[in-house]
């Protein structure tokens, strides 16, 4: 189990990592162009983002926190159990499950927008993404404490 947690504490750690990387700077910068070319690079972004590195890291870490998961509540007594469930729950709930239900959906209908609806799209899309990204990237970041306390506290 000590190899699986560490392998989702880094997963959770690259992901949440990416997340931040746009809550503080990535979304900002592409705030300050115009629509039309804010718009493009950001399709352009959630195309390539769809890559094996990319989906490795954002599909694996949720499966090893499922099985910490599963792990922690069959062991909730277990001194740390309660932290790593708190933790796999947590990453499973905002960066998989936050991704999948409302980011996921805003990239789509971005990717069908063309530039002539730059001015009305980009504004609006870029509120409701970052809105949905603040609160993966803080859950993300709690999870990992949560999984680093439940490593520190297990006796693996």
């Amino acid at each position: 189990m000590i190899f699986i947690t560490v392998g989702a504490i880094a997963g959770a750690g690259v992901v949440t990592g990416l997340l931040f990387a746009f809550s503080n700077f990535v979304m900002r910068a592409l705030a300050m162009l115009p629509s039309k070319e804010g718009m493009f690079a950001m399709q352009q972004i959630n195309e390539k983002i769809i890559n094996p590195v990319f989906l490795a890291f954002f599909l694996g870490t949720p499966l090893l926190c499922l099985m910490i998961g599963v792990y922690g509540a069959m062991h909730l007594r277990a001194i740390g159990s309660a932290f790593l469930l708190a933790g796999s729950l947590l990453n499973l709930i905002g960066p998989f499950g936050i991704t999948m239900l409302c980011n996921v959906p805003l990239n789509n209908r971005l990717a069908q927008a063309d530039a002539a609806e730059a001015e009305a799209v980009w504004p609006e899309y870029q509120i409701r993404w970052q809105r949905w990204n603040h609160a993966r990237t803080y859950i993300g970041l709690i999870s990992i404490v949560f999984l680093a306390l439940g490593l520190a506290n297990s006796g693996f």
